[in-house]
């Protein structure tokens, strides 16, 4: 069972992990970096304790870790129990959700290992906001995508406002890098994947008249402006487009994501790789 342990000093080094977190929760090699995931809430929390992460430690106001001690009954960690006001000076800036939780990172899986049983899988090149890639986890996660693949210039998916907006299911879509780029989406292809490139391009094709119910598809999608590289939209098989009404080019990156996702989620009952 998790130890619950009464906080009213910010400055406890016990609670370092939770420490300036507009500065310290980045990747290990970025400077101030910690690596570690956080989670923000009562759900996104529970996600984080019933997923690959290992957790190091809890830090909420009382109600909201009352809440989760169904979730901490099996677990073996600290949980800190502070004032909103003692929460506030040891993170940096008033947390509205009461709680959070931090854990060490997982290693990412092998992409090798990662397709073996996969149908769809979503492949990024260049989404580096973190809001989009946490709401197209969290598409990813609904409709029924198996994997995602990270090419170059994505923002880190474990990063704190990522798995905020994703609803922790960043957490339990698995993802990895691929490379090397874009010779990755010619490996994928010869692994048994049709690569459809997402774009607005006048010459693609309709997203609807490119899907077969029979295939594995890995869709590609790009940056929130220039999209995807010319380069990426050579190495897959078939540029596509969501119609749109007329005057309207594009969509964010993300929604573009959920419409395509759900398109791809109608050829059957999706893959069988999911975690969680």
């Amino acid at each position: 069972m998790a130890q619950v342990i009464e906080v009213t000093d910010p400055a406890d080094p016990r609670l370092d992990d939770f420490r300036d977190l507009s500065t310290a929760d980045r990747r290990p090699d970025r400077p101030g970096g910690r690596g570690l995931v956080i989670a923000e809430g009562v759900v996104v929390v529970q996600r984080l304790l019933a997923s690959p992460y290992p957790v190091r430690a809890l830090l909420g106001v009382r109600r909201r870790i009352d809440a989760l001690a169904p979730e901490l009954a099996a677990l073996d960690v600290p949980a800190y129990v502070a004032s909103a006001d003692v929460m506030a000076e040891t993170v940096g800036f008033h947390l509205n959700r009461g709680v959070l939780a931090a854990a060490d990172r997982a290693p990412a899986p092998d992409p090798v290992h990662l397709i073996e049983r996969v149908r769809t899988v979503a492949v990024l090149e260049g989404v580096g906001d973190h809001e989009n890639l946490g709401a197209l986890f969290r598409n990813a996660a609904a409709l029924g995508v198996d994997a995602v693949l990270l090419g170059p210039g994505c923002s880190d998916p474990l990063y704190r406002r990522s798995v905020r907006v994703s609803m922790g299911h960043v957490l339990a879509v698995p993802f990895a890098p691929l490379e090397p780029w874009p010779d990755g989406l010619k490996w994928l292809r010869d692994s048994g994947f049709r690569v459809l490139a997402l774009t607005p391009a006048a010459d693609s094709v309709a997203l609807a008249d490119a899907v077969d119910a029979h295939e594995r598809v890995a869709v590609l999608l790009g940056s929130e402006g220039p999209g995807l590289t010319p380069e990426a939209i050579a190495a897959a098989d078939t540029a596509v487009r969501i119609p749109m009404a007329r005057g309207v080019d594009s969509l964010n990156v993300a929604t573009a994501a959920a419409v395509t996702f759900y398109a791809l989620g109608e050829r059957g009952s999706g893959g069988t790789a999911r975690q969680g």
